[in-house]
């Protein structure tokens, strides 16, 4: 896909891996709506990166769980530039629990971090695709986990709620083509705020060594290293579509 002058729209982008992934696209000359839900400082400063690379983008609040949101999100894009090619689902929420303390989850939990992390996605994706079928080409790519891969992560509604997404990656894959390609990346650990705020300076030190010596390559990602991932999926894999591509480091090898 040319990204010149196209249009994207990153949800979960003030943070993390949609920060990373706007400011990959922002490089390759493509225009970007910064979605956030919390943070509006760091959502305009995200913009301000993004335009200092020479495109336009504008920020919109929005709660992924809410349908209305969505709709309006992508309205936002379609009325500021015309078009929609490229949809990042980053957006998503969880709650540090060890796996063994049954206990510490209970249904509003479940909900919440389902609404998030699959509904959200799929309501994203559902208002953007008739705009990408219009153009004739488009690109979705979902942030998921290894945690939906191994079951493993941050608490079990958050490894399920990844095993779920990475199922309908598969699905829309196939319901969008041959028009829309839908992908995965599927990161074990990434340095940064969300396991750093999560479980506390010193836990993470430990989680991020632990996860250094357990890879293969003898390293964990930062977002920047996974936005190459989710650029290449956009950007130069034009026969890939339905894969939940693993960005563990070879720590799934064992």
């Amino acid at each position: 896909m040319n990204l010149q002058g196209a249009v994207a729209i990153v949800t979960g982008a003030a943070t993390g891996v949609g920060r990373a992934s706007a400011r990959a696209l922002a490089a390759r000359k493509c225009n970007v709506l910064i979605g956030y839900w919390r943070s509006q400082t760091q959502a305009d400063a995200v913009v301000a990166e993004c335009e200092e690379l020479g495109v336009q983008s504008l920020a919109c609040r929005g709660d992924v769980a809410s349908d209305e949101d969505c709709v309006r999100m992508v309205r936002t894009a379609v009325e500021r530039w015309g078009r929609i090619d490229v949809l990042i689902n980053s957006a998503g929420t969880t709650k540090f629990v060890d796996h063994a303390d049954l206990g510490g989850l209970d249904g509003d939990d479940f909900q919440r971090i389902f609404a998030v992390n699959v509904t959200g996605p799929f309501q994203m994706s559902r208002a953007a695709a008739p705009h990408m079928k219009a153009r004739g080409e488009g690109a979705i790519v979902n942030i998921s986990s290894m945690s939906g891969v191994i079951g493993d992560g941050s608490c079990i509604a958050y490894a399920a709620s990844k095993g779920a997404l990475n199922t309908m990656t598969r699905s829309l894959a196939r319901t969008l083509a041959p028009k829309i390609r839908v992908n995965a990346v599927c990161p074990e650990y990434i340095k940064g705020r969300w396991v750093l705020d999560g479980v506390g300076p010193e836990r993470y030190e430990e989680i991020i060594q632990d996860a250094e010596e357990r890879s293969r390559l003898g390293r964990v990602a930062t977002p920047d290293d996974i936005a190459e991932h989710v650029l290449w999926l956009v950007e130069g894999a034009a026969l890939t579509t339905g894969e939940c591509l693993n960005v563990d480091a070879g720590t799934s090898l064992g």
